[in-house]
């Protein structure tokens, strides 16, 4: 399986899971309604309050993940985005200054 089917999958879940959440809570606060223990014009500020709170604790969970991937990574020895940047940089410069000496040579 490669990197991008991978990642493909994991942003499917993570959206099938948002909606499944989203689907749990609001019957949640349904059958709150419905069981006269919440207040009918309390359930969507319950609602917002909830879904609210699942926002910030994903937020969290996502910058935690983010990090130690980071570090993951860091410890295999994969480069980042910055290192790749200076290097492909380099990388042109060098090709350019062969380019110029070849010329010179075969005039």
């Amino acid at each position: 399986m490669d990197t991008t089917s991978l990642l493909r999958q994991l942003l499917l879940m993570g959206i099938g899971t948002t909606s499944l959440v989203t689907e749990k809570v609001q019957q949640s606060v349904d059958e709150l309604v419905k069981n006269g223990r919440l207040d009918p014009s309390d359930a969507k500020q319950a609602f917002d309050d909830i879904m609210g709170q699942l926002d910030t604790e994903r937020n969290n969970f996502e910058a935690s993940l983010q990090r130690q991937v980071r570090n993951i990574m860091q410890d295999m020895g994969v480069p980042r985005q910055a290192e790749m940047d200076e290097l492909r940089g380099r990388l042109d410069r060098l090709e350019r200054q062969l380019r110029t000496l070849e010329e010179r040579v075969y005039r």
